[in-house]
């Protein structure tokens, strides 16, 4: 029987629906409570067995990404090959579609990707959940990453419950020429909230999530849940990214059901009604001026798989 030497798959970005920021842990991470989408913006990550662990990327902001063992895509095939006693080592060839420190969890994407091709070519046919479980010692959205779809999220949100989502969201990401750090935006949040509130005060407790967005998404209902998009680290990217406010007027102007920054920014998020709205409201903000780019995509779609460019793409 001959060994596999090569494997692709294919993770998307996300986006936040909602993000609710709680208190400072004693971890350093912030209690989370999100509502995960998985959307059609696509990295795809292929390994071949080779003598030591590697990496290349290519494609967009391929230049950003860190190579060698500092990349999570690294970290995380070195990681399943101790977790299971393998002792073939891969180089991991990355290519990028998902913005670099944009807010929409790439190098998650990565990760996971890479772990969903690790696990074929090492033929160790673990489940999704087994896979998360590696995914969640790597970084905080790797777990959704590998399960996409809908989902809340608690914890730091490695903490899982899908949500049954009913039709196909059309979103239009307007993309900004430089990246925010997810830990800078975080600290930003946190010496607002200082300002606001004075100092010592007590971080807000997390709730629930939104009733009416997870009830908009059940229902399929665009409107209702464009209305109920939340993201409490919004003051926190515009403060560090004023600019990003006429992204949003913009998107306003032209009719977006909703707007949100995805994750911690600077990528804003835009809700469209259909696919010919989502093609006028990207055109209109690459148009503008205010983006450096805006993408269309739609939700939800599923998480990292196992991938053949040939038969796929």
């Amino acid at each position: 029987m001959s060994i596999v030497q090569q494997v692709t798959a294919r993770a998307a970005a996300k986006v936040n629906l909602e993000l609710a920021v709680g208190p400072l842990r004693p971890d350093g991470y912030h209690e989370l409570s999100t509502v995960f989408q998985a959307v059609g913006l696509y990295d795809d990550v292929t390994v071949t067995a080779a003598d030591e662990f590697s990496c290349v990327v290519e494609g967009r902001q391929a230049d950003e990404v860190p190579l060698g063992e500092d990349n999570l895509v690294v970290k995380a095939a070195r990681r399943l090959a101790t977790l299971h006693d393998v002792d073939r080592a891969v180089t991991i060839a990355i290519r990028k579609d998902i913005p670099v420190a944009g807010g929409m969890a790439g190098g998650s994407a990565d990760a996971a990707a890479t772990l969903v091709a690790c696990d074929a070519l090492w033929g160790l046919g673990l489940s999704k959940e087994e896979l998360c479980a590696v995914g969640a010692e790597l970084g905080s959205d790797v777990p959704f990453s590998i399960l996409g779809g809908t989902a809340v999220g608690t914890g730091r949100g490695e903490k899982l419950a899908p949500v049954l989502a009913r039709g196909t969201y059309h979103w239009v990401f307007a993309f900004s020429a430089e990246g925010l750090s997810t830990p800078a935006v975080f600290a930003e949040c946190d010496r607002l909230r200082a300002e606001h509130h004075g100092p010592g005060a007590s971080d807000p407790e997390l709730g629930q999530s939104d009733v009416d967005l997870l009830a908009a998404v059940r229902s399929g209902d665009a409107a209702r849940l464009g209305a109920a998009l939340r993201n409490d680290l919004t003051d926190a990217a515009l403060s560090l990214q004023p600019s990003l406010r006429e992204t949003l007027e913009i998107g306003h102007e032209c009719g977006a059901l909703g707007q949100v920054v995805s994750g911690s920014g600077p990528t804003i998020a835009f809700l469209a009604s259909d696919h010919e709205h989502a093609l006028d409201l990207a055109v209109a903000l690459t148009a503008s001026g205010v983006a450096a780019d805006a993408r269309r995509a739609h939700g939800p779609v599923a998480g990292a798989r196992l991938f053949s460019p040939a038969r796929d793409s």
